[in-house]
């Protein structure tokens, strides 16, 4: 997910000239630092690379999706045409399970 102003995935060398403030209680900051020290980062490195992390899920959570017409049609094509189960999953899909052994 590159960004403007972003190496590609690579956020330590990203420029860090925007500034983003909140504010939590005590008690979230206390949980928060508590985290921090335990992954041994600073507070704003743990909080932004876990709701860097939290937005990412959420965008690649997305249910509706755009393609171009090529796109569409080769997405087509591969729903139309899906790889077919191996020897190996054959035999594990017909093998009665552990617990019924």
């Amino acid at each position: 997910m590159a960004q403007s102003g972003h190496a590609g995935g690579n956020h330590d060398s990203a420029r860090k000239d925007d500034v983003i403030q909140i504010r939590a209680s005590a008690g979230t900051k206390a949980i928060l630092n508590r985290a921090a020290s335990l992954r041994g980062q600073k507070l704003s490195e743990f909080m932004l690379d876990s709701a860097r992390k939290q937005a990412e899920e959420t965008i690649l959570d997305q249910r509706a999706f755009f393609l171009d017409t090529d796109a569409h049609e080769e997405f087509l094509d591969l729903l139309d045409a899906p790889n077919k189960p191996s020897e190996e999953l054959r035999t594990r899909m017909t093998r009665k399970p552990a617990w019924e052994r």
